[in-house]
């Protein structure tokens, strides 16, 4: 298991960018429909998702967006993130296979509390599938 950056509140600047690439895979989907309950046939239903407007299945966008803890639990801040709030939009839906990359710029700090704003986003390529904010407080 890969162990969470060691940042130090003082080392993490206004505008830095953090980012990892992912491909979410239809085992992942599966998965995610386990855990989280959510069997919806547009997600899972090969027959089903073939026949939507969108001519195969879509990730659930809770599963892509789940990525957003990987950014701040493991890249920015890293390990001592305590994950307090996260606002998101879904812009368009994602495909089993598709590499995405997951972008965190630091937008603010708050030193009294060590509080961190944090702009998140997902991209296919150049599409933007989910945009966001995350507030994290440092431990």
């Amino acid at each position: 298991m890969k162990e969470a950056l060691k940042n130090d509140y003082n080392d993490i600047k206004i505008g830095a960018v953090y980012s990892f690439t992912h491909t979410i895979s239809e085992a992942h989907v599966k998965t995610f429909a386990e855990l989280s309950g959510d069997f919806n046939p547009l997600h899972v239903n090969e027959k089903f998702g073939v026949k939507s407007k969108f001519g195969k299945n879509v990730v659930h966008g809770m599963l892509t967006a789940s990525l957003f803890s990987r950014l701040l639990g493991m890249h920015c801040p890293g390990e001592k993130c305590f994950y307090l709030s996260q606002t998101m939009q879904f812009k368009m839906p994602l495909f089993y296979g598709e590499m995405v990359e997951v972008k965190g710029t630091v937008l603010g700090k708050v030193d009294a509390l060590k509080m961190i704003k944090i702009l998140t986003e997902i991209y296919r390529g150049t599409d933007l599938i989910i945009s966001g904010e995350a507030n994290t407080i440092f431990q």
